[in-house]
């Protein structure tokens, strides 16, 4: 029997995790928390073969929580389950001791499967991640520049997102007008940044312009 703690700030996401995993008899899930300082004071109590774990919570967050689980709780295996996709922040949860990391977009049978790799002490990445590292290394050309990068791999979301910007609404009005939270388009303002090179809002509603995504 596998033991998860799944560690989320969103009761609704957990509670869907745990629906999903309720048909698999050889997982089980022994605990819950909303973040990092949560997860910490369970595992004493409540033993654990995997976490279940997002990166963005109030707090403590996932990445906080990594350095003290590799310290504190190193036998424990870290499954990574988070919206965040870019390569970045993938690098910085496995260098900080994840053994997997997974998108809450991925199918009930990717993450089951994921599970069962990270407590057999395998490494995982989930497919979505992993065929966007091979396009990119596919269509990178080796050339590097100081501007924003034409197209800039943007997903659809985000090019939503920075549509929204170059209108000029703030993080919360993109947020109301698409129907997530605010957190969740910070993150992906920073996702956008990140692909795009761009240092500001202006060099963002620039790429934009030249890219055609305001006609």
């Amino acid at each position: 029997m596998i033991r998860l703690v799944l560690t989320d700030d969103h009761a609704i996401i957990r509670d869907g995790i745990r629906s999903l995993l309720r048909d698999q008899p050889d997982l089980e899930v022994v605990g819950e928390a909303s973040n990092g300082l949560e997860l910490l004071e369970l595992l004493p109590s409540t033993p654990a073969d995997v976490v279940v774990l997002d990166l963005n919570m109030p707090g403590m967050d996932g990445f906080e929580t990594l350095t003290h689980l590799q310290r504190d709780f190193p036998e424990v295996r870290v499954l990574v389950l988070s919206m965040l996709d870019h390569e970045r922040y993938v690098a910085q949860a496995l260098n900080a001791g994840a053994s997997g990391y997974a998108l809450k977009n991925s199918r009930r049978a990717e993450l089951v499967f994921a599970i069962h790799s990270v407590a057999e002490g395998q490494q995982y990445l989930c497919s979505a991640i992993g065929l966007n590292l091979l396009n990119k290394m596919q269509n990178s050309d080796g050339v590097s520049s100081d501007g924003p990068r034409p197209n800039g791999n943007l997903s659809k979301r985000e090019l939503e997102v920075l549509k929204l910007i170059a209108e000029g609404l703030t993080n919360a009005e993109i947020a109301d007008k698409l129907f997530t939270s605010k957190r969740t388009v910070e993150t992906h303002r920073q996702n956008i940044i990140e692909k795009t090179q761009a240092k500001n809002t202006a060099a963002l509603i620039k790429f934009a312009m030249s890219n055609g995504l305001l006609g």
